[in-house]
């Protein structure tokens, strides 16, 4: 009976060798975490420069793996950033182009075609794409029932999963969106150590504002720490890729809603040990829709026509390959009227405004935020400088042109200045054939304020909707990429 016994043990375990093995074998594709902060600005982490700020974890996967210093969204709105990364669009191709407005059922999502590949899919967390994202996922958490964080399903989500296939998880963070939830970290940032942005007033109310945030970032780099200890537990960490970046910049003033690095560069990580080098840093500009069409090979998928974006993959072995020479990016709808566009290069930014007459002091959040009330403060005692008193420009500029290489954080427009009057024509038609192109259009009926710009208060239009740019052109079923 024990001589039968131990056959058996010995019979089971090499079954299960086998299977192991043979799992292994069959995996020819990654498996794929893709991590999206909430309101995170590139510039807010400690391999992208800020010596303030404690992110240890998400430093590792810039250490361990590629940092990307061009890498953009599509929009500084939290929904139509995501609704683009989902479908490989731009948000007005999306039908979703305005905040909190969700995607038609006729748009293929990635995470839909890596399921029908075999993928086992799960979204947890910030979950505002719309109903007919449901189908993408074998799972999906939405909401606070993972932590007030987003983050406290993650490992569970991880041990819990299918073992028999690979897995692609969309993990969303509500950190670092306000409310701030986060002020009881065993060692919260100190107000008097934090950087301050040059746009904002030095206060004592600021710097407990963004100290505040940068703690809620704190503790999204715990749990990207947490996780990667988990997939090096399971021994699965070589094979797979992780992916950090956020939706759009912080959720202060001269941040979210605008069109310069603040609002739309992201911090861009990938991790995979078996397919990119340690340590490798990639200066090619990229945008939020290339990312689907990349995740797509690399699952040996083809991408679909729908898709205005392309595989980067090439940059993982070749970082310093040139791929792409314009980013576009928009601005609609966020609380807000609004609409904006623009057109970058590696050296020049240039923005249109069809609604000139408005401030764009940033989203309601901001507007309520200490931040926003110190600089009115500053305002009223008349020591606002020139940068600070751009939140509250009203009118603003029709065009914008900023020199790259001599004015990084965009202060300085260059837009009337006649010795680059050739190049800002350039980019205005580069923008114009791309608006058209891809079936853009700025509706007279654009969604109204829903709220005061000054006080925040609801308007007397608060939950009424405009026409969506692009809508009269059928933009969600146009295909055309533009320019690349």
């Amino acid at each position: 009976m024990v001589k039968h016994m131990t056959a058996v043990r010995i019979f089971s375990s090499l079954f299960c060798f086998f299977l192991c093995c043979h799992s292994v074998i069959a995996q020819t594709t990654p498996n794929i975490i893709l991590i999206i902060a909430d309101d995170v600005s590139w510039d807010d982490l400690g391999c992208y420069g800020n010596k303030a700020i404690r992110t240890p974890n998400i430093d590792r996967l810039a250490k361990d793996g590629m940092k990307f210093t061009n890498a953009f969204v599509t929009s500084s709105s939290c929904s139509p950033s995501r609704s683009s990364i989902i479908t490989g669009r731009y948000p007005h191709n999306t039908g979703a182009a305005e905040l909190h407005t969700p995607l038609p059922a006729h748009l293929p999502f990635f995470p839909e075609l890596l399921k029908n590949k075999g993928y086992y899919t799960a979204q947890v967390g910030k979950w505002h794409e719309g109903e007919y994202t449901k189908r993408a996922y074998d799972t999906l958490i939405a909401g606070k029932r993972n932590g007030d964080g987003g983050e406290e399903l993650w490992l569970s989500m991880v041990r819990d999963r299918s073992r028999n296939q690979p897995f692609f998880f969309w993990l969303a963070p509500f950190d670092a969106h306000r409310e701030w939830e986060a002020d009881s970290l065993n060692q919260p940032h100190d107000p008097a150590e934090i950087i301050v942005p040059t746009f904002l007033s030095d206060t004592k109310e600021t710097r407990e504002d963004i100290a505040a945030y940068y703690n809620e970032i704190a503790r999204l780099d715990y749990y990207v720490g947490a996780l990667e200890k988990e997939l090096y537990r399971q021994g699965i960490h070589e094979n797979t890729m992780i992916i950090f970046m956020s939706d759009n910049g912080r959720p202060f003033p001269r941040s979210k809603t605008r069109l310069i690095d603040a609002g739309v560069k992201t911090p861009f990580l990938i991790k995979w040990p078996k397919g990119i080098q340690k340590g490798s840093e990639c200066h090619s500009l990229v945008s939020a829709i290339d990312i689907a069409p990349t995740l797509l090979e690399l699952a040996e998928i083809k991408p679909l026509p729908t898709m205005q974006g392309r595989s980067f993959s090439e940059l993982f072995k070749n970082p310093d390959h040139s791929f792409r020479n314009y980013i576009f990016t928009e601005h609609n709808w966020h609380d807000y009227e609004a609409y904006e566009r623009a057109v970058r290069t590696k050296d020049y930014l240039y923005i249109i405004n069809r609604r000139p007459g408005f401030a764009n002091q940033g989203p309601l959040d901001a507007v309520n935020s200490k931040s926003f009330k110190a600089l009115k403060e500053s305002e009223s005692k008349g020591t606002i400088t020139p940068i600070q008193k751009d939140i509250l420009l009203s009118p603003r500029p029709a065009e914008e042109l900023f020199d790259l290489k001599k004015d990084g954080a965009q202060m300085d427009n260059l837009a009337n200045k006649p010795t680059l009057a050739s190049v800002k024509n350039n980019l205005k038609e580069v923008l114009s054939k791309w608006q058209k192109e891809t079936g853009d259009t700025a509706p007279s009926d654009l969604t109204p304020d829903w709220y005061d710009r000054v006080n925040g208060k609801k308007t007397a239009v608060h939950n009424q909707r405009g026409e969506m740019p692009g809508k009269s052109l059928n933009a969600d079923k146009i295909n055309a990429k533009g320019a690349f």
